[in-house]
């Protein structure tokens, strides 16, 4: 062997080892900066989130309305008992969600509600659009009156016409009522 070759094996070796760490190992990946770790789901459309300087930010879901759940009042009534039963299934279903998703949650911000909170579009950090799962799944329903600044409305609709059509969720209750008529109702 000659001595150019002698002097490059052992520098093809560390490129060797270095290689089959970064293999084992992956690089650290970069989050991107709509990336937020979930510190709890308040409802079927409601969370808490926190940005990477630690900060918390109560997000509601954007074009789309989930049932209620029991905030103190009394669950004996009939309509309560129904509402907080689809109530507690959506919020049940977004912690499940929030956990396929490691925590995390992507926001697409598309605006802020009279309550500070910011509206948006949420996603898992590999796509799934959690407001299509609920809708789905008849978990939740289209609210209609802020569709317009929805950039998935289309997706929605779609859902929940297939939801509807195929009787899921509260669309196979004939005594739900949609989430914002119970709550201008008297309870």
């Amino acid at each position: 062997m000659t001595k150019t070759k002698i002097a490059i094996l052992p520098k093809i070796k560390t490129l060797s080892a270095v290689a089959v760490l970064l293999l084992l190992f992956g690089c650290p990946q970069k989050l991107a900066p709509n990336n937020y770790a979930v510190k709890r789901v308040s409802d079927g459309d409601t969370l808490v989130a926190s940005d990477a300087a630690g900060k918390d930010i109560k997000v509601r879901f954007a074009c789309v309305d989930a049932p209620e759940i029991s905030h103190g009042e009394p669950i004996s009534k009939a309509s309560n008992k129904n509402q907080f039963k689809w109530g507690n299934l959506a919020h049940q279903r977004m912690q499940q969600l929030v956990k396929q998703g490691g925590g995390r949650v992507v926001l697409t911000v598309t605006d802020t509600d009279r309550y500070g909170r910011k509206v948006s579009e949420v996603r898992l950090p590999n796509g799934t659009f959690a407001q299509e799962v609920l809708i789905r799944e008849g978990l939740a329903m289209v609210y209609r009156p802020y569709l317009k600044n929805c950039p998935s409305a289309s997706v929605l609709e779609q859902a929940e016409a297939e939801a509807k059509k195929n009787r899921r969720g509260v669309w196979g209750d004939s005594k739900f009522v949609p989430a914002w008529k119970f709550r201008n109702s008297d309870k």
